[in-house]
This record gives structure tokens, sequence and C-alpha cells, in this order.
């Protein structure tokens, strides 16, 4: 079983949870997420199975989102599940300065990772540092906020869709705009609506019948890599990791896929020929 299955993760629920679940479903162990979602959150949360696990470092998407922060109130997680630490008073907030400190946050070119998320400090999740009581110093890091529309404004509340790289926190956004403000902000819930090729509407219930649920092939998230077709001595080559010629023109990634379209191998160019890193066989994933 060897693939891509695109949940819709229910609220309440880690993505561990979701993978754990699922792995006792289909009876497959090699079963794994393609990006965090807060118990908090739902929407988009691709799981890749079998073989095709070992294609997750192809797969750093873009992604969507669908927020409310609630403005006036800071928190140790940056949403509104974490412990209060401060609530201001909001009544007299000027509507237009609130899109403008929201429609700015297209401006910003790193974030610092809140405490409660995945990011590691010294091969320690920063989750688990918050919940042992500690608060480290975190490293700025990049991020790019493709889009950012404002959905609603009804004051203390505001709902806004965010296109942005992976590894950008919501959360963390909703903190920026508040304090830009003046008055703290956190988040009150998230939607993620698209993670790269898969959006919200291709997902699947979790507790949908398993019968009903498609696992798409490997190469479906691979699309941006360009695809390569041999002939049939040298996709045998291929298949015994060994490099074969390529024109010379090939440089980087490519998909290697076999004549009935199924990826046979993820290969590297360079020097004139093709370098087969991963391998899968044959008769593809």
């Amino acid at each position: 079983m060897n693939g891509v299955l695109v949940l819709d993760k229910p609220p309440g629920w880690t993505s561990h949870d979701v993978v754990a679940r699922v792995r006792g479903i289909l009876k497959e162990s090699s079963v794994g997420h393609l990006g965090t979602l807060d118990p908090l959150a739902t929407g988009v949360l691709p799981l890749v199975l079998g073989a095709a696990t070992r294609l997750v470092q192809f797969t750093d998407f873009d992604k969507e989102y669908e927020a409310v922060c609630l403005l006036g109130r800071t928190t140790d997680s940056e949403d509104v599940t974490g412990k209060t630490l401060e609530e201001k008073d909001v009544s007299r907030l000027d509507p237009e300065a609130v899109r403008r400190s929201f429609l700015d946050l297209m401006n910003l070119k790193e974030q610092i990772p809140p405490m409660v998320s995945a990011v590691k400090k010294d091969g320690v999740k920063l989750y688990e540092l918050a919940r042992a009581g500690r608060n480290v110093e975190r490293k700025p890091r990049p991020v790019t906020i493709a889009s950012v529309e404002l959905l609603s404004v009804e004051i203390p509340r505001v709902r806004f869709r965010v296109a942005c790289s992976g590894g950008t926190y919501v959360r963390t956004l909703c903190r920026t705009a508040g304090e830009v403000l003046g008055c703290g902000g956190c988040m009150e819930s998230l939607v993620r609506t698209r993670v790269g090729p898969y959006p919200l509407d291709v997902a699947f219930a979790l507790d949908a019948p398993p019968d009903s649920w498609i696992i798409r092939p490997a190469s479906d998230f691979l699309v941006s890599i360009p695809e390569v077709r041999l002939d049939e001595g040298s996709l045998e080559r291929v298949c015994h990791g060994n490099p074969v010629p390529s024109d010379g023109a090939v440089t980087g990634w490519v998909r290697i896929m076999n004549a009935e379209g199924k990826l046979v191998a993820m290969a590297e160019g360079r020097d004139g020929e093709l370098h087969p890193r991963k391998v899968f066989g044959p008769t593809g994933i």
C-alpha cells in the first residue's frame, strides 16, 4: 500500500493520533504525515503510506489557511487554549487599522517559532520544553507570506485567509498583528484549506468508511519535478541502482517512470548521467 491519503483532520486530534488510527485501520506500519496540525486545528492532513514515506523530503509545500484571530488577549501558547498572560480593551480599535495590520503581514520575512511548536532546540522539541515549564531562546526562521485576505472584521474577532510557505505559524501571525495594534492577539480557530496540490475538497473524513478513501499515487505530489522515461535496458539498470547516460541537459532531481506511469526511482542528473538515489523497483509505486 503505497501512496498518499488526504484526510480532513477532526478537532481535538493530534496529527500523531491520526497517523496511529490510520495505521490500525489500514494495517500499514509505514505511515507519516506531511505537516503537523495542532489539536485545535482542522483541515487538510496528507498522509504518506508505505514506500511513499521515502519521498517526504520532496514535500516542502506551500499552504493555505483560514483563521480567526481574537484581539485583546495574549496567551503563552499564542492560541485560546493557552494560559492568558494579558487582556486589553479593544472596543475603540479602528477597523481600518486592524485591516492594515493584517494586510501588512505580507511584509514578514521571518518568524520566531512559538514554544508550542515541534521545532527542536538542542535535539528537544519546543513543545516538550514548554510542557516542562521552560521558555528558551529561539532563532527567527524565514517565512514567505504570499497573500492575506480579510474575510471579516468584527472586533474583537478577525477572520482571514493566508497563503504561506511551509513552516509558517498562523498563531504567530495573530500574535504579531495584535502586537502591532498594541492590544495583543491570539488564534481562536484554524482550518488548513490546502497543502501543496491538495485542497480541502479532496480530503476524506477520518470517520468515513475506509473503503471510500482514495489512495493517490506517490508521484501525485511530485508533478513539479521533471519526468524521464527510459528504454527497457536503461530502466533495468536504474532498478539495480546503476547510473545511466542522459542527454547532458538534465540536472537536479528527476522522476524515472515506467511504461505504466508508475514511479520507479528518484534520480539526480549530473555529469551527463542519471544517478538513482531512491529506487522502488520496476513495477513502481
